[in-house]
C-alpha cells in the first residue's frame, strides 16, 4: 500500500467515524474548500445533488442532528491515486437506530464514491456520492433457483 493510499484510507475512515459521532468541527476539517471555479459536491442517498462546501456541511449537521444512532462497517474498499486526485469506491454497511429509536435497529448498505484532492493542509474530500442498494425480502430466492 503506498503512503498516499494509506493517508486517503484514513481520512476516509475519519469522514465515517465523524458521522458516527455525530463531529462537525472534524467533518468541516475533513472537507476540502470550494474554489473560485469549483465547488465540493455530495449526494446523499435519495437526496438531489448538493453544491458548495456551505450547503454541503448544513446536509451533514442536520443528518447529525436527526440521527440517534448510526454505525458504519466498510467492505470492498478500493483507492485510485491519480498524482493530486484520489478515488475511493467502498460499500457501506450501516447499522441505524430503528423507527423505535434506539431499542430498534435498521440495517442498509450503500454503495459510495469519495474524491479527495491533495492540498497543502493534506487529502481533503471533494466530492461524497453514496447509492443505496435495494434489498428485498426476494433477496434469498433471487440467489436461488429462478422461478417460472
Amino acid at each position: 500500500m503506498s503512503v498516499d493510499t494509506a493517508a486517503i484510507e484514513t481520512v476516509n475512515q475519519e469522514f465515517y467515524t465523524a458521522i458516527e459521532s455525530a463531529d462537525l468541527d472534524k467533518m468541516t476539517e475533513i472537507w476540502a474548500e470550494d474554489t473560485t471555479d469549483d465547488q465540493v459536491s455530495c449526494v446523499h442517498p435519495g437526496w438531489t445533488l448538493l453544491t458548495g462546501r456551505s450547503e454541503v456541511l448544513r446536509s451533514w449537521a442536520l443528518i447529525m442532528a436527526n440521527t440517534t444512532y448510526i454505525q458504519f462497517v466498510l467492505t470492498d474498499v478500493n483507492t485510485t491515486v491519480l498524482g493530486d486526485v484520489a478515488v475511493l469506491t467502498c460499500v457501506e454497511n450501516i447499522l441505524t437506530a430503528g423507527e423505535e429509536g434506539e431499542a430498534s435497529f435498521a440495517a442498509g448498505k450503500v454503495v459510495a464514491s469519495n474524491v479527495y484532492l491533495r492540498t497543502p493542509q493534506g487529502w481533503r474530500l471533494w466530492m461524497h456520492h453514496g447509492s443505496p442498494v435495494l434489498q428485498g425480502d426476494d433477496d434469498e430466492e433471487e440467489e436461488g433457483e429462478l422461478e417460472p
